[in-house]
């Protein structure tokens, strides 16, 4: 028998890194689904403000003399922002933060899989997630009588506003979850989400507070992410720069602290 290399020879070795982080993304993203709690922060509960909020006359919002329907406009894009919060931050916080504390993070760091690429596989799970709330959302809120303005040219205005907003708030996320622990990131990130909900301009809209408070108000990202929103989505502007500036900067300042900062156990 001719002597050489076996058909049949083991070739030992890490699988393509595309392959390794659509793997990672795809076991994240099933995590995601399968968690009650993650579900009930990500879906139920943006769903729930947009149905009840939109369609009982709860708070007096801009616009309420042209019917229910002003309402939903009014509240859509907020409620999208706060999909984007509750999915880039409160959850992938928690979740994040668990993961280091049960050592998780730490067994990842050291497989052929490199950091920066588990940090990749985690942000592509978070959009496959928040492609998931945009379609519900939207759905819901077409069905509560929404009519967004802007057409075909407010499409790119939304995803930059969506994908800036992603990153801003996945890096103070994974900040919280690399430098807190467990339970300290699972209150403050919770606390986080209702204080956001409450003065974010999500649902009570920021001129209902004091000019001083307002003017701190309006620097926030979520206060940035559904203001901007709001301009294309409801009023038809055109690209809302300013609003994009602003998520750009909380951007680079979470994730280049997030880097910094972050402890894998």
């Amino acid at each position: 028998m001719a002597t050489g290399e076996s058909t049949f020879a083991p070739a030992a070795g890490a699988a393509p890194l595309p392959r390794m982080i659509r793997a990672q993304a795809a076991l994240e993203t099933r995590m995601l689904l399968r968690h009650g709690e993650q579900l009930l922060l990500t879906v139920v509960i943006p769903t729930l403000l947009l149905v009840l909020f939109g369609g009982v006359d709860l708070v007096d919002l801009p616009g309420d003399g042209a019917g229910d329907s002003s309402r939903v406009d009014y509240l859509a894009p907020g409620v999208l922002a706060l999909a984007v919060l509750s999915t880039a931050f409160t959850g992938q916080a928690i979740s994040t933060g668990f993961e280091r504390r049960y050592g998780v993070l730490k067994r990842l760091g050291v497989s052929p899989l490199p950091r920066w690429g588990l940090m990749t596989a985690k942000t592509l799970s978070v959009l496959a997630i928040e492609a998931l709330q945009v379609v519900l959302l939207t759905s819901v809120a077409f069905a509560l009588g929404w009519s967004p303005r802007g057409g075909a040219p407010a499409v790119l205005a939304v995803l930059l506003l969506l994908v800036a907003g992603t990153a801003a708030f996945s890096g103070l996320g994974l900040l919280m979850a690399g430098t807190l622990r467990a339970e300290a990131t699972l209150a403050a990130a919770n606390l986080v989400f209702i204080l956001l909900l409450v003065g974010g301009g999500v649902v009570v809209p920021l001129d209902k507070f004091p000019d001083p408070v307002r003017g701190v108000l309006e620097l926030l990202p979520i206060s940035a992410l559904s203001e901007g929103l709001r301009e294309v989505l409801r009023h038809g502007a055109g690209m809302p720069w300013g609003e994009l500036v602003l998520l750009a900067v909380w951007a680079v300042l979470g994730l280049t602290a997030a880097a910094r900062f972050f402890r894998w156990d």
